[in-house]
């Protein structure tokens, strides 16, 4: 199982950017997918995160600005942010809870982390 997080980069503040995450490989369901992200010196925390039926949770710190949404059929889980902060630098990662095998218990996988920057 392979999670691949793409759409990071640079923006400036009040602006917008997409980040997509995709989990491929031998994958019978996945339950919740989420997005975390680490600052420089700061431990990881929740951004968001979405169950497969549907239902979302969203940060204090983002409500409002960023959302939460997968296609199921694509095994995809995506973050829109908007009105970026300078505060919202910092590495983010996917993470989906994964059963391969009918049955079997969920596994949490990660992705590699992608960057981003808001620029004052």
């Amino acid at each position: 199982v392979q999670v691949v997080e793409s759409g990071g980069g640079l923006a400036q503040a009040g602006g917008s950017l997409r980040l997509s995450c995709e989990a491929s490989g031998s994958i019978v369901s996945i339950n919740a997918m989420g997005w975390y992200r680490q600052a420089p010196g700061k431990q990881r925390e929740l951004v968001a995160v979405i169950m497969s039926g549907g239902s979302t949770e969203h940060a204090d710190s983002v409500k409002g600005r960023f959302t939460i949404s997968r296609d199921n059929a694509k095994n995809t889980v995506y973050l829109q942010m908007n009105s970026l902060k300078p505060e919202d630098t910092a590495v983010y990662y996917c993470n989906a809870d994964i059963a391969r095998y009918y049955r079997g218990s969920l596994i949490s996988y990660w992705g590699q982390g992608t960057q981003v920057t808001v620029s004052p």
